[in-house]
């Protein structure tokens, strides 16, 4: 900032240091503070002038100063820092390059702040880190030498706060015969997974699933960093800890997930399954605890793959003629996101898995196929539908049994066949 700005910025902390107020938890007394410091100032403002330099002020001393604008707005998805002149940000999944130029130090400053509600740590000895920042965004760093000259920083803000399928219908990401569906496999207790690529909407429609479990369940969520943020009525969320500068004291996945069963969980949800917390997860399910999590594949039955290899990381005593038949028996239902090349994001595929397996492959059949405009019902079906029908629903009539195959438009039209 200008040397005005900084003089102004030591009175606002002073001041709010003097009152006791937690500027990055109490926006108001920040603002009045920073009222009464710029209306003291020498010089007369326009009252446009004013504005503009009381929401700089607001920004440095109670958010994160040049980023702020940028978190405030809500067509930003993304916001990254490659080196200080190279800000960039994401809107509608398109990037762009921001006219914001920081020095070293700004970052370094902004980037203690962003910790200092997680209160995790970042040193030569832990190179990256990821956190939550107070407002629920996403936070991942990685310092030099590992990033190379200069810090990288990524900010993944979840612009799509869906709390429903119905929320996801509105916004065409989930055609409604699928919401419909999906709404009811939840009901019933069935277990699903959710893969993508990165960015595809994975945790947005898992947390939207999670929205369909009913209110007398318990939920208990397993992730690296706090991101579902899960109204469920009865819930419990845990995260991960990294281990002190001792290497002690770490909790993982694994440690969650294991500790989450003698937690009376009537669905357990693990937010990303990436390593050997897949073999517990499916010793979960196999035990009969309903679950949901997510996994980073390009296509449903490519995460049927990966979800067959993650569990021999466990350890040389787990061979994939366990884990495969636990897995085709453990997992109901793939739900696959696709994020295309306009940015755009919606549920691209849903398979079901009836149980068997043929050699080393696990049998799938597609439910449905979404292209983004046209929603096509495939040949596959739910064989035992028991849980459907125990829960009050008629499998047939959710998939439109005895009626042809079609290709229908999210609108409503039909492309080809009948209603």
């Amino acid at each position: 900032m200008e040397d005005w700005g900084e003089g102004q910025v030591a009175q606002v902390r002073d001041a709010l240091t003097m009152r006791g107020v937690d500027p990055f938890a109490d926006v108001a007394a920040v603002r009045g503070v920073v009222e009464s410091v710029v209306d003291a100032g020498e010089g007369a403002l326009t009252p446009e002038g004013r504005e503009e330099q009381v929401r700089l002020l607001v920004s440095e001393v109670g958010g994160l100063g040049p980023l702020q604008p940028y978190l405030d707005d809500p067509s930003v998805e993304e916001i990254w820092v490659n080196a200080p002149s190279r800000v960039f940000v994401a809107r509608d999944g398109a990037p762009e390059l921001t006219t914001v130029i920081l020095t070293d130090g700004q970052v370094r400053d902004l980037v203690e702040r962003m910790l200092l509600h997680s209160g995790r740590r970042l040193d030569l000895s832990s190179p990256f880190v990821d956190a939550t920042l107070r407002g629920g965004e996403r936070l991942h760093v990685v310092i030099p030498p590992v990033a190379g000259r200069h810090w990288s920083v990524n900010i993944r803000k979840h612009v799509q706060r869906a709390r429903t399928l119905s929320d996801l219908v509105e916004v065409s990401m989930v055609p409604s015969p699928i919401a419909t569906f999906l709404a009811a496999a939840m009901t019933a207790g069935l277990s699903i997974i959710v893969s993508g690529a990165t960015q595809a909407g994975k945790t947005t429609l898992l947390r939207a699933l999670a929205g369909e479990i009913p209110r007398t369940r318990r939920v208990v969520s397993c992730e690296e960093v706090f991101e579902l943020d899960l109204h469920n009525r009865d819930s419990v969320a845990l995260q991960t800890r990294p281990g002190n500068l001792e290497g002690r004291g770490e909790v993982t996945l694994r440690d969650l997930v294991r500790e989450s069963l003698r937690m009376r969980p009537e669905c357990l949800i693990v937010g990303e399954v990436r390593g050997a917390e897949a073999l517990d997860l499916l010793l979960a399910l196999n035990a009969g605890v309903p679950g949901l999590a997510t996994v980073h594949a390009n296509a449903a039955r490519e995460a049927l793959g990966k979800l067959s290899l993650l569990p021999l990381l466990a350890g040389e005593n787990v061979t994939s003629q366990f884990v495969v038949p636990t897995l085709a028996s453990s997992i109901d239902l793939v739900c696959h996101v696709h994020r295309d090349s306009t940015g755009r994001r919606f549920l691209s595929e849903v398979i079901a898995l009836p149980g068997r397996v043929e050699g080393a492959r696990i049998e799938a059949s597609q439910l449905w196929n979404f292209d983004g405009q046209l929603l096509h019902r495939g040949a596959g079906s739910i064989e035992d539908d028991g849980r459907f029908a125990a829960a009050g629903f008629d499998v047939g009539a959710l998939l439109g049994a005895g009626l042809p195959i079609t290709s229908v438009s999210v609108g409503g039209t039909i492309a080809g066949g009948r209603r």
